[in-house]
Formats: structure tokens, C-alpha cells, sequence
């Protein structure tokens, strides 16, 4: 039961942090908008508090001393995983504050880019919150108050992280993985599901266009000799005849 709460729980951390990446690659484009540093704001909590969650159950489960061989190994295996995702979190908050304090909605000191990304973030933000529709509080100190929370947020995430090495000694290289390399990739899942699907279909798209280019070329380009054919002939004809 154990294993399977802390999987249950990573799994949910690792969803919700996927989605705030998701969320703050919009940050600064033609996408931005107040909602979407809602969306932000409330995405990064949650995935705060997931983390204090798997945080305090994979502690209490390695400082354990009747855990057997096999399951510490799991655990050390899903602290590992847990800590990566710790870091990327991080890493997309600072991102966050960084392209926040650059691109101010209510005084806005630059243009949004147009980044290609268009459309609503409210999907993705609801996926990571587990709701059906977001509602939002409409702050008008978005650009300010959230801001400072933000960085208090990160000082606490750092704090956090040397908590963790502190009380559980976990040596990432020390800890092997249950799949090879790039196992992921080989997985038999349906291509409406799969990110990896949904960029092969990307990919082949302008091969199927450039090969239909290429056609068009070949007829266009046999009119053009045919015509310069025909051209040539009436041209020797009526020398010929002169």
C-alpha cells in the first residue's frame, strides 16, 4: 500500500508540474492575460502542496528501519524521481517570475511576443487542478502581489530541497532504474494520448506537403517544356516558310 500511495501521489505532483511548465511557456506571448497568471498562481500551490505530501511520506517510509531491502530500493527510486521533479519546479518558477517581471500586464512596459501560441490556457490549468472550470478572482495587484509571493514561494521551494537531502541521504547515481533508457518512447500508446504521437504527426505533415510540392513542380514544369516546344515549332515553321 505504501508503494502504491507514493506512486498514486508522484504521479499527480508530476501531472501538475507538467501543466505549470505548460502554463508559463505562455507567459510574455500574445496568450498572456490576467487569468493565465491565475492560472499560474493557483497551479503552482497545488503543486506545492503535493509536494509537501510526497515529501512527508517518502521520509517517513525511508527513515523507516523495518522496511525491507527491495522496498527501500523502490522508495530511494521514488525519492530520485520526486527530487527531479522538485528541481524542474523550481526551475519553471524562477522562469515564471523572471518573464512576470519583464512583461507587466497592468503597466505594460513591452509588447507580447507572438510566440505561435494561441488560445485559451483555462484547459490545462483546470487538468492540473482536477476541476471541471476554473474561477477566477480577477485580482487587480496581479503584477505586484503575486509576484512577491512568488518569490517568497521559490525561497521556500529551495528551503525545502536542502531539507531533503539533509534528512534522507539519497545518492542519485547510487539508485538503478527499472526501465532502459528511452523505454518510454517504445510503449504502445495511442497517439491521441501521446505527446511523443502528437509530434511524429507534427513531423510528417510537411513531408506529405513538401512531396505534394514537388509533384505540382514536376507537372508545372513539363507545361512550361511543352509550351516551349510548341513555341520553337511554329517559330521554325514560319522561318522556314519565309
Amino acid at each position: 500500500m505504501g508503494k502504491d500511495e507514493c506512486k498514486t501521489m508522484l504521479d499527480a505532483l508530476n501531472k501538475v508540474t507538467a501543466c505549470y511548465r505548460h502554463l508559463v511557456s505562455a507567459l510574455g506571448s500574445t496568450s498572456d492575460s490576467q487569468n493565465l497568471r491565475e492560472e499560474l498562481k493557483k497551479t503552482r500551490k497545488k503543486a506545492q502542496e503535493l509536494a509537501v505530501a510526497n515529501r512527508t511520506k517518502l521520509t517517513a517510509l525511508l527513515k523507516d528501519t523495518n522496511t525491507s531491502k527491495d522496498d527501500r530500493a523502490e522508495y530511494e527510486r521514488l525519492w530520485v524521481l520526486f527530487s527531479s521533479s522538485m528541481e524542474l519546479l523550481e526551475v519553471d518558477m524562477k522562469r515564471s517570475l523572471e518573464i512576470g517581471q519583464d512583461f507587466p500586464l497592468k503597466v505594460p512596459t513591452r509588447h507580447l511576443i507572438q510566440t505561435g501560441m494561441t488560445g485559451s490556457t483555462t484547459t490545462v490549468a483546470a487538468r492540473a487542478m482536477s476541476v471541471q472550470n476554473m474561477k477566477y478572482e480577477g485580482d487587480a495587484n496581479i503584477d505586484t502581489t503575486d509576484l512577491k509571493e512568488l518569490e517568497n514561494e521559490i525561497e521556500k521551494v529551495d528551503q525545502m530541497m536542502e531539507e531533503m537531502e539533509m534528512k534522507v541521504q539519497v545518492a542519485p547515481w547510487a539508485v538503478e532504474a527499472k526501465q532502459e533508457a528511452g523505454a518510454e518512447l517504445k510503449s504502445t500508446v495511442s497517439v491521441a494520448n501521446s505527446s511523443v504521437g502528437v509530434i511524429s504527426i507534427c513531423e510528417e505533415e510537411p513531408k506529405e506537403t513538401i512531396e505534394g510540392e514537388t509533384d505540382l513542380m514536376k507537372v508545372f514544369a513539363g507545361i512550361i517544356f511543352t509550351a516551349v516546344l510548341l513555341i520553337a515549332g511554329i517559330l521554325g515553321y514560319l522561318v522556314i516558310n519565309l
